[in-house]
């Protein structure tokens, strides 16, 4: 009798494992590379795995906080993700070779999918004698995170415009960083390269009175001319409490963007899944309304994932 249990005990044993190893075979594991906690990238990557976890079978996708999109093109490029967001100053040079990506060129990426437009928030406190993007020299001004899309904006634009790094006491910080440091008086000028409106924005405009520093249409024209990804836009008044003017700024779109082995049957299904849930995201953040088809199609300033480019082809935003 001991010896018959114990083979049903083995049996069982063996079943239960090869279940599991069936399971693990089955659910494949994957990432989304997003950003810090007090900007859009977090939470629009975090339902883009809840999406794709819903309604792609078989995977299980984890969203993961980062410093954004320089560190998220790297791992993309080592394959240590699958998927992540970036901004398309960031892709596009990373693609190309150039800035600082110029002897590192990861030309193994490819979109997936157009998120949408960041606007370039240059914030100070009004009582801080800061009201044009030339009072920056001086001051001690958080420039964006180390590898994010805002510091690699702000080191593009900022020296083009005539404002060094060496000009300004510089500090790196995150997005719930630059609100915490603003409200301690530890920094002058926090910059956001972010969709409006963020929470740490409006987290830091219930306490205190916030000036936005405007770029003039002379230097939105320099900035467009020298580097064609970005474009002008406005940041509607009332965006954030006691904003009462539109300041004009430059944009750039960010992208989700995958290396370029990533299994073309992942890749539509994700950008099916996506698109046919856009609720899901708009519901997270209204700023996702420009996560179409059509903007996915257009405003790519790389080559297009297969995957994604065949679901464009089969609603017909793409020949």
């Amino acid at each position: 009798m001991g010896k018959r249990l114990w083979i049903i005990v083995l049996a069982f044993a063996l079943v239960f494992a090869l279940t599991l190893h069936a399971d693990a075979q089955q659910a494949k594991r994957i990432v989304v590379a997003t950003g810090g906690t007090g900007g859009v990238y977090y939470p629009y990557g975090g339902t883009l795995a809840e999406i794709i976890n819903q309604k792609v079978p078989n995977v299980k996708a984890t969203a993961e906080v980062t410093g954004a999109s320089v560190e998220n093109i790297r791992l993309v490029g080592k394959k240590d993700v699958t998927f992540a967001l970036a901004m398309n100053d960031t892709v596009y040079q990373a693609y190309t070779g150039e800035g600082k990506f110029k002897g590192h060129k990861i030309d193994a990426i490819r979109t997936v999918f157009q998120m949408y437009p960041h606007v370039y928030h240059i914030v100070t406190l009004q009582k801080y004698p800061v009201k044009k993007l030339a009072d920056l020299k001086g001051k001690k001004v958080s420039v964006g995170a180390p590898g994010s899309g805002t510091e690699y904006k702000t080191n593009l634009i900022l020296p083009l415009l005539g404002i060094k790094y060496s000009d300004m006491k510089v500090y790196r910080l995150s997005f719930s960083e630059n609100s915490t440091q603003l409200k301690d008086g530890i920094i002058d000028v926090g910059i956001w390269d972010v969709a409006p409106p963020t929470s740490s924005i409006i987290d830091l405009s219930t306490t205190h009175q916030l000036r936005f520093i405007p770029f003039t249409e002379e230097d939105v024209a320099k900035v467009v001319k020298t580097y064609p990804f970005y474009g002008r836009i406005t940041l509607p008044k009332n965006t954030y409490k006691g904003q009462t003017e539109e300041i004009l700024s430059v944009s750039v779109w960010n992208s989700v963007v995958c290396h370029k082995d990533t299994p073309d049957d992942l890749v539509y299904q994700v950008t099916k899944a996506v698109f046919e849930n856009h609720k899901t995201l708009v519901n997270t953040h209204k700023i996702a309304e420009y996560t179409t088809p059509k903007a996915s199609a257009t405003n790519s300033p790389i080559p297009i994932h297969p995957g994604a480019l065949k679901y464009y082809k089969e609603i017909g935003v793409v020949k």
